[in-house]
């Protein structure tokens, strides 16, 4: 049955409603926090601030990773900054504006009331974690700093250099570990979630594998939060880390968690090109670049001239032309896909002219050298390290990649998925970004969701529901989970066939970017609707896994991921297909204006769409149709 959902979104004025919606939630006595549990999937910033924040509450937290140490989560990679309504820069930014570019920016697919609560606690983000120590970068005088970014004609990204992620996850880091000290959290490295034990509706705990002996467990609570990131390693190649993957919600949907929009993933245009078939991931220069980074391409088709040796006057800054009001610092989608059309143009560099120029010889020549080292330094390190070329004495060059992931998790306002009891926070979730991230943007919403939302409503949750994870039923189907999670793992290694799981995800990541990536129409998707399903076939009767279970055994992790790529990008083609027009970074061909670019279909598409697994058969879509009070729904435009 199809069902139209509600986000729950309080009643009153846009400003009022999450102050409103905190005093009307219920409470949790301080002496009865001890009585519930809590298990955290994940510790970048969303699950090492919510843990942490937790802990401090007073509640028993099992905080969950597969890597090591929390301080190996994707997180760390963030490099730009992150956004805050604070206006240190005078330049005229509010929670108002704010909340506005943001809306705009994911092209008037997200939810109002999210968008404008996140704005709302930004300040406190920064001021938390100045608190904590995060040495943000700051003015001569001693004030913090501020820069630019894409989507935005103010300053108001907060930064630390290049490291900006690093930072603000070692931050949450150290608070996360003082819980682990005080015995508040018990944390467990190097197990994988492997399923969610849900009973009559309510989530109550979680399967896990210990990757170095293989034991599959079940851990049961009162509240499970997923914090485990996006799905942009369905392509393969992405600027995800290699171990980031969909299991923890794909295996969340299976058991009846909606998946909203997951065809909304995000394409960034500045990481270096792709240099060869050998590659496995790709690697991010920051957004931030971009602020004294200027773009361009040669005017003329084939143009192989060193960059140095191309005159000013044949040089097509294209974003500076095409957009004046933003040039250079358009949106992520919009600058990624001007990039692919110059490049489809004949006018791209590099091999195989797939690259346009980040050139900073003006900036430089402005500035002064140790001005620009001292903002970008280690990128252009990092970047002179990659491709052995010095970025102070050329140009860089750069391509768009896949990125971020705008889809997930279907949550209401609470952050709550349509299973009572299971919690979804950050990339994980749907919520926040519409059809398109802003640059900065994805720190800001880890934190708030972490450090300032779900402290208020998984107490909400918890005062109305009191405690029930130690029943028979709950031990019968935990019991179960961790039965069907065994025998996936015996039947992955059983195949014994003659293809390894990196081969799979490499074909895999191919069809997705080709039929499902930065442009789309629907004669790919339906052509991906028929080579996924084979390729799924070919994967369960000729993979093969070496060695067993009961050890570390990283091409078996590798694989129980690529199997849930396998099903789960079936989901985002149809997600895809069905959404008939072009909106952020999801664009289809066979809908754009005479200029090229994306045309909405605010009559048809005004919703988020939440599609419900279904067995074998095609998902079922439910819609929560979006409705906007407070912004119009406008043509976006940065020209």
């Amino acid at each position: 049955m199809i069902m139209e959902l509600s986000g729950r979104t309080p009643l009153g004025s846009l400003t009022d409603k999450w102050e409103k919606h905190k005093n009307e939630l219920k409470l949790v006595n301080p002496s009865n926090k001890r009585k519930f549990s809590v298990i955290v999937v994940g510790t970048g910033l969303a699950g090492s601030s919510a843990a942490a924040t937790l802990a401090e509450l007073g509640y028993n937290v099992t905080a969950i990773t597969y890597n090591d140490s929390p301080r190996r989560a994707h997180s760390i990679a963030a490099q730009g900054g992150i956004n805050a309504a604070k206006n240190y820069q005078n330049d005229g930014d509010s929670v108002w504006r704010l909340f506005y570019d943001t809306i705009k920016g994911g092209d008037f697919r997200a939810r109002e009331a999210n968008v404008y609560r996140l704005a709302q606690v930004s300040g406190n983000i920064i001021d938390q974690c100045v608190a904590q120590g995060v040495p943000f970068a700051r003015e001569y005088g001693g004030y913090l700093a501020n820069r630019s970014f894409g989507g935005a004609q103010v300053s108001r990204t907060f930064y630390a250099r290049g490291q900006t992620g690093q930072q603000l996850l070692l931050g949450a880091y150290q608070a996360l570990s003082r819980q682990v000290g005080l015995g508040k959290v018990n944390l467990l490295t190097k197990k994988e979630m492997m399923d969610v034990v849900v009973v009559d509706g309510r989530a109550h705990g979680v399967v896990i594998r210990d990757l170095v002996d293989g034991k599959i467990e079940s851990l049961t609570a009162d509240a499970v939060l997923l914090c485990t990131g996006g799905y942009s390693n369905v392509f393969y190649l992405s600027t995800n880390a290699k171990a980031c993957n969909v299991t923890a919600a794909y295996r969340a949907y299976k058991r009846g968690a909606l998946f909203a929009n997951p065809c909304f993933t995000q394409i960034h245009p500045t990481c270096i090109p792709v240099s060869g078939d050998y590659q496995s991931k790709l690697t991010l220069m920051s957004e931030s670049l971009r602020n004294d980074g200027r773009i361009w391409v040669p005017k003329e088709r084939g143009d192989t001239r060193l960059p140095n040796l191309i005159p000013e006057i044949e040089r097509d800054y294209y974003l500076e032309r095409k957009y004046p009001s933003f040039g250079n610092l358009s949106p992520r989608d919009i600058a990624s896909r001007a990039a692919k059309e110059v490049c489809d143009d004949g006018r791209g560099v590099g091999p195989g002219g797939k690259g346009v120029y980040l050139d900073f010889a003006d900036a430089i020549s402005r500035l002064g050298r140790k001005v620009i080292e001292d903002r970008y330094g280690n990128l252009f390190e990092m970047y002179q390290r990659i491709t052995g070329e010095d970025p102070y004495s050329v140009p860089m060059r750069i391509y768009p990649a896949v990125h971020y992931t705008m889809g997930g998790l279907w949550v209401d306002y609470n952050l709550m998925s349509n299973v009572n009891g299971l919690f979804v926070l950050g990339e994980a979730n749907f919520s926040d970004h519409g059809a398109n991230r802003l640059g900065a943007s994805a720190l800001m919403q880890g934190l708030a969701d972490g450090y300032f939302i779900i402290p208020y409503t998984v107490g909400g949750y918890l005062a109305s529901t009191g405690p029930g994870t130690h029943t028979e039923a709950v031990r019968n189907k935990a019991a179960e989970a961790v039965q069907h999670s065994e025998e996936k793992i015996t039947r992955l290694l059983a195949i014994n066939g003659k293809r390894t799981p990196t081969s799979f995800h490499r074909e895999l990541g191919k069809i997705m970017w080709d039929k499902c990536g930065m442009a789309r129409n629907e004669q790919g998707l339906q052509s991906a609707l028929v080579e996924i399903p084979q390729l799924r076939d070919e994967f369960w009767n000729n993979l093969r896994v070496p060695g067993t279970g009961e050890e570390l055994n990283q091409s078996l992790e590798h694989a129980s991921r690529v199997a849930d790529f396998l099903e789960f990008a079936e989901l985002m083609v149809r997600d895809a297909l069905h959404r008939k027009e072009s909106c952020g970074g999801h664009f289809r061909e066979e809908f754009q204006t005479e200029d090229g670019e994306a045309k909405r279909n605010d009559n048809d598409f005004t919703y988020v769409a939440a599609w419900e697994y279904n067995g074998n058969n095609a998902p079922l879509m439910h819609k929560e149709h979006l409705h906007f009070e407070n912004v119009e729904l406008a043509t976006r435009s940065y020209k």
